[in-house]
Formats: C-alpha cells, structure tokens, sequence
C-alpha cells in the first residue's frame, strides 16, 4: 500500500466511512494526519439518488479542502465508502461510477453485498474501479468472504471483528482471531501477496493498533473514536453518551433488531450491527413488541426526544473519554502504537 499512499505514515491508520456520520471535513483531517480518510458515500444508486448527489458535494469540499492544506493532487488523497446490499446497487456504474471518475479518490471501499442478488455485484464493481486507477477495499467478517474478495481482485481486505460498532456480519470472530487467520489464508492461498490487510473493530487506541500490527495487519481503522471527534456530524446528544459509557461488551448489544427499530431495515440476514444499549432496546428486552416500539421511536423523533435513538459504536467506548480533534487523535494513536511496540522489546 505504501507505492499508493505516498502521504501516508506507518501505522496506517484509517477512519471508517460512517455512514451519517463521518463527512469531507473528518476524512481530510486524517489524511492531512498521515493516514486515510473515507467519505460515505450511501447505499442508494437510483438515478437521481440524493445520496450520490451529496457525495458529490462532499467531494468538492474534501478537494477544497486539500487544496488549501497543498494536498490536492491526482487521485484525490481520501476515499469513499459504499454498502452494497440494496437494490439499487446493479445500477452503481450509472450513478457512482461518473462521479468517481469525475473527482478521483484513490479507493473505494465496498461492504454488504446481496447475498441473494440476482448476480453478485462487487467483481463488476471493482472491474470497473481499477479500469478508473481506483484502489478497492473490500470489508469482511470471514476468512470465506475475505477469500472471495481477493479473488474478486480486492486491493485491501478490511477484516472487521465482532467488537465494531455498526453493521457487520452477524456471525464473525474477533479481531483476534479473524486477522491472524486471513493473513495465514492470503500467505498460503495467494503467496504472491500485494493485498493489504487491515484490522477493523474495537479499535479505539494506540495498545489495539500496535495488537493489531502483531496479529498480521497492515494497518486499523478508527471508528467509534472519531464519533466523538468536532468534526464528526454525530449529535451532541450522541457524542456525551458514547463519553459517559464504559464496559462496552456490557453497555452495548449486537443485534438485527436495532433496524427493525429505527425502520432501517435494509440488510440481509447476513449483517446486523453493534449499538450502545438504549430505551428503544431496554423496552425490546423487556417484551414490547418491535412495531410498538417503533411508534415510540417515531413518536420520540417526532418530538425531538434523543432518548430511544439507536447510537452505533463499539465495545471500545470505555477508552473514548474526551472529544479530541480528528487529526490529534490520529497522530497521538500513532505515535503511542509507536511506544507501545517499541517497550515490548
């Protein structure tokens, strides 16, 4: 990775394309702090999907952006990242495609495939992505989805743990296992090598980044970490609660039901996602019946009430204690991944 990551440091460090609530401003920080930063770029690809419209839009700003800081350059040093589970996504070539082109990120990153979709969409996808000079990262929770996506031609596997915050696969391992068993596949399977190997989930600071380096990564991915960063577009409400938190494998849950709740319910059986635990989900274990529950979600929205919203993150909340600024946090994990390896030797 490091002949297409010129700018970048080692560790590698990237910021996950958070959906709601990662944006141009947030990736352009990382990427000015040595790392790489990802856009989200939705899930909707109809024609005159309002999605691929406001990604154009983030794209001109993060352009903007990096041309003030004497980074703009060819390709555009951030990515975009895109779930491909929707309907829509056999059209991606007819509305994602042309603004790519048109902006030139250097990667994209994939997550979510259909299952059951009539034809699988990201060997066509990635296709497409390298024609263009575009790197493609493709996100997986198993050693057989990371096998496939090599062959598929992916340039980076992201294997994400059971311990993310959001959406993943609903039956997966922990970073601890995952990593080290994905790296033993691509050296036996595919001993040429060239694929990069990042390590995704629970990873909130400098002792799971220098973890994530000994199990066979090339890099990690920041998430739940950068929630709480000024320039995240999460709520205030959203921010103090994922402060106050602590215990995440206690405070927060893993389950399909969270769509069902908020009406998000776009995924396959094969993905669910990490949320802290809230009202909506205290009343679900409680026997209410999800469609009651979700007239109190409306109802609570309705009124301004954050109160049953489904907050997305991690089981490494409890290490997410203040608010820093996107690029201190990316250099300060850095530089403590740094120590941490040097002082175990």
């Amino acid at each position: 990775m490091e002949s297409w990551l010129s700018w970048a440091s080692r560790p590698l460090l990237v910021s996950a394309p958070m959906y709601g609530h990662s944006n141009a401003t947030l990736a352009v920080e990382v990427t000015k702090a040595a790392g790489l930063g990802f856009i989200p770029g939705g899930f909707d690809f109809w024609a005159e999907s309002p999605q691929i419209k406001a990604l154009e839009d983030e794209l001109i700003l993060a352009r903007s952006l990096l041309e003030k800081a004497g980074m703009a350059q060819d390709p555009l040093p951030v990515g975009v990242g895109f779930i491909t589970c929707h309907p829509s996504a056999s059209n991606f070539m007819n509305t994602a495609l042309p603004v790519l082109l048109k902006y030139k990120p250097t990667a994209v990153w994939l997550f979510a495939p259909d299952p059951d979709a009539p034809q699988r969409a990201h060997p066509e996808i990635i296709r497409h992505l390298h024609a263009s000079g575009i790197k493609a990262f493709v996100q997986v929770g198993t050693v057989a989805v990371a096998r496939e996506a090599v062959s598929d031609g992916a340039d980076v596997l992201v294997a994400q743990g059971i311990d993310a915050g959001g959406h993943q696969f609903s039956r997966a391992a922990s970073v601890i296992s995952l990593v080290p068993e994905i790296r033993q596949m691509l050296d036996t399977e595919f001993p040429r090598g060239g694929t990069g190997l990042l390590a995704a989930g629970g990873i909130v600071g400098a002792r799971a980044v220098a973890a994530a380096l000994a199990l066979g990564a090339d890099g990690a991915v920041l998430g739940t970490r950068l929630l709480v960063a000024p320039e995240s577009s999460m709520s205030k409400t959203g921010k103090d609660s994922i402060i106050k938190a602590s215990d995440g494998g206690a405070s927060t849950v893993k389950s399909a039901v969270l769509d069902d709740i908020q009406s998000t319910a776009i995924w396959p059986k094969l993905y669910d996602g990490r949320a802290l635990i809230g009202e909506s989900y205290k009343d679900y274990e409680s026997g209410m019946s999800v469609k009651d529950n979700v007239e109190k979600f409306k109802e609570a929205a309705r009124e301004g009430d954050e109160s049953r919203k489904i907050i997305w993150c991690g089981t490494g909340i409890g290490l997410v204690n203040e608010p820093l600024p996107t690029g201190m946090i990316i250099a300060e994990t850095r530089k403590g991944a740094e120590s941490v390896l040097k002082s175990l030797f």
